[in-house]
């Protein structure tokens, strides 16, 4: 009994809840956390090099069609075709589409430059799709109209009262008007956008000369691109997309997408696709797949640029970003089987569709972007354990990002 030692309780010794946290952490870092952590570094890696690959093979079309001097539409005999017009007086019929809600800032410059567009007045209509839900905006709309009407410009304004499908709902309305049907051609215009004069005559003879053609799009300029930090970003994507993959996939006579506005379409290529379907956010890519099943080609026009206007607000440009990024996934999830099973086009096409357009543009490049950057990075400082490869974490997105910038040296575009 005399060994027995009697220890005092701490009675001051308190519950630490950090030092349990570390300890959780602890026990769950190196046996779970690290195993998944590795895994998602294996799949960026993988997902990083599919996107290098592309954008080198971009990259060495994009080099190719610039040491030759020769792009696509340089081929076509445009003055040809123009003097056959003028002599003959053979001109197609052209219908105009400019679909407007609520735009209280462009829609006179918009129905203005349109209706001074160069074609004769008895072969071109000019169709205002307003969906504005603002009845004094409304009538200014229609007064305006009514003013080119007067100038003698075969204006027509429609309205709507719902807006069920909403842009591609108000032109699938507009196409079934009975004038729209004696059309050849129809042009979408959104109505912040201002073609030059001579759009028709430098679009519409690349339709005339080769039949197999469905579309002919044309890049877009941007007014206010140095406006801000925002606006300049947004001008170097958008310049990626028209200067990189649009060209090489005009160049190519492989597949791209159709940009919503500032193209020219067939009539008869877009009633053959099944014409405009709202079912996804992304109606015009829709749209330009479905035509491209079918066997239409596309044409772009790199050096005929229309004038538009970059989101300047974060508000305007987040929501343009989820359409434009959960747009194409949708579309992709919808169309894959049709794709696959379509008849009309060679596995070769089919192959860059699925792989090139949507897998790797439209989701990889997303994916890795976000997943990355934003997860496993900052997972790997926490996770000692992990080690971040150099190549995924420096050589890899620099080696995208020289690419990206090699392609896209800023020129000014010709007014």
């Amino acid at each position: 009994m005399r060994n027995i030692v009697f220890h005092d309780i701490d009675v001051n010794k308190t519950y630490d809840p950090v030092i349990s946290l570390n300890q959780a952490w602890d026990n769950i870092r190196v046996p779970i956390i690290a195993p998944i952590l590795r895994i998602a570094i294996y799949i960026c890696i993988g997902m990083s090099i599919m996107l290098f690959i592309e954008r080198v093979y971009m990259a060495i079309v994009i080099a190719c069609v610039k040491c030759l001097g020769k792009k696509r539409y340089t081929k076509y005999q445009l003055d040809a075709i123009k003097e056959d017009l003028e002599k003959n007086k053979n001109y197609p019929k052209v219908l105009v589409q400019i679909p407007m809600f609520n735009e209280k800032e462009v829609y006179k410059l918009s129905i203005g430059a349109v209706s001074g567009l160069s074609w004769p007045s008895d072969r071109l209509v000019v169709q205002v799709l307003d969906d504005s839900t603002n009845e004094v905006l409304r009538a200014m709309v229609e007064l305006e109209c009514q003013k080119w009407i007067e100038k003698g410009v075969n204006v027509e304004y429609e309205t709507r009262n719902n807006r069920n499908g909403y842009k591609a709902g108000a032109l699938r309305e507009g196409l079934k008007k009975q004038y729209a049907k004696d059309c050849e051609f129809v042009i979408i215009f959104d109505a912040d956008f201002q073609p030059e004069e001579d759009f028709l005559w430098r679009t519409i003879p690349y339709l005339l000369e080769n039949p197999e053609l469905g579309l002919v799009q044309a890049r877009w300029k941007f007014v206010n691109a140095d406006e801000c930090l925002m606006t300049r970003l947004q001008e170097m994507s958008l310049d990626y997309h028209f200067s990189v993959e649009q060209e090489v996939g005009s160049s190519t006579c492989s597949f791209f997408g159709f940009n919503g506005t500032a193209g020219v379409w067939r009539m008869s290529a877009l009633n053959d696709a099944g014409g405009w379907k709202d079912r996804t956010t992304v109606e015009d890519m829709d749209l330009a797949v479905r035509a491209s099943l079918k066997g239409w080609k596309f044409l772009f026009v790199g050096d005929l640029a229309v004038r538009n206007e970059l989101p300047s607000t974060f508000k305007a440009y987040r929501y343009q970003q989820h359409r434009w990024s959960c747009g194409p996934a949708n579309l992709f999830r919808k169309m894959l089987k049709e794709i696959i099973l379509s008849e009309r086009v060679s596995i070769w096409k089919k192959w860059q569709l699925i792989y090139a357009f949507f897998f790797v543009r439209k989701i990889i490049a997303h994916w890795v972007t976000f997943f990355l950057y934003c997860i496993v990075i900052p997972a790997t400082i926490m996770v000692p354990e992990v080690h971040l490869p150099k190549p995924l974490a420096i050589y890899l997105p620099a080696g995208i990002t020289i690419l990206n910038a090699a392609s896209t040296l800023r020129h000014d575009l010709p007014d």
